[in-house]
């Protein structure tokens, strides 16, 4: 976005295109030395860190176009880890090599900066959501979520596979994973999504926005008016 064909190329010079990941490969560990952002190409990555339980905490799930690693920056150290889900293809962006590109190209600085700032929002999303939303306004917008960002990449909004299991949703929602099954069975009873194992039909994503709330119907008016 706002590059020209000459920066795309520099940008390309540096990536490293390793060989296809597969489910349980890790891109980084907790702890790790940070040097590089990644970009997942295909496939998916879940990022997680310690629980005081003694398990994991599920912190997010990446989809293809999205990138990860911002967090490192400020300590030069990942807190958290990176395990790939499924069969993925992974770029990596040696970070040095990526600061001397956006200090020489400044378009390619101010998307960082918008980088950086929608990692801020999704952090600030994700809290309001856990803070204030009961099971199934969490269940539902996570579902809307996976679907906007599909559909921002070019892929189908309403028919997409989980890469993801039932535990995993419920880790990083902060639901039981009986719950999770049991809203996915009432979610597909009310004729809102279709599931068959980790297959999913979206069948009525505005009966899913307003099962969130009044904050997606608000932003859908708010985007009309403007």
């Amino acid at each position: 976005m706002g590059l020209n064909s000459e920066d795309v190329e520099r940008l390309d010079d540096i990536v490293k295109r390793a060989r296809p990941l597969h489910r349980g490969d890790f891109l980084f560990r907790e702890s790790d030395r940070f040097r590089s952002l990644f970009v997942v190409k295909t496939g998916s990555v879940k990022t997680f860190a310690p629980s005081p339980e003694g398990g994991e905490q599920v912190l997010g799930f990446h989809l293809p176009g999205e990138l990860i690693g911002l967090d490192a920056i400020d300590k030069d150290m990942h807190a958290c880890s990176a395990k790939v889900l499924e069969t993925s293809a992974i770029c990596e962006l040696p970070f040095a090599r990526l600061e001397e590109l956006t200090a020489a190209i400044p378009s390619l600085q101010h998307q960082m900066y918008r980088l950086l700032s929608k990692e801020i929002g999704q952090d600030t999303e994700m809290l309001l959501l856990l803070g204030k939303k009961n099971a199934e306004e969490r269940l539902a917008a996570f579902l809307l979520s996976l679907s906007q960002r599909l559909h921002k990449r070019g892929l189908s909004p309403s028919d997409f596979y989980l890469s993801m299991s039932r535990h995993e949703i419920g880790n990083y929602l902060g639901l039981a994973v009986e719950t999770v099954s049991r809203l996915f069975t009432r979610f597909q009873d009310d004729g809102l999504m279709r599931v068959d194992r980790k297959h999913i039909q979206l069948l009525d994503l505005l009966a899913l926005e307003s099962l969130v709330g009044g904050s997606s119907q608000n932003r859908r008016q708010q985007q009309q008016q403007t």
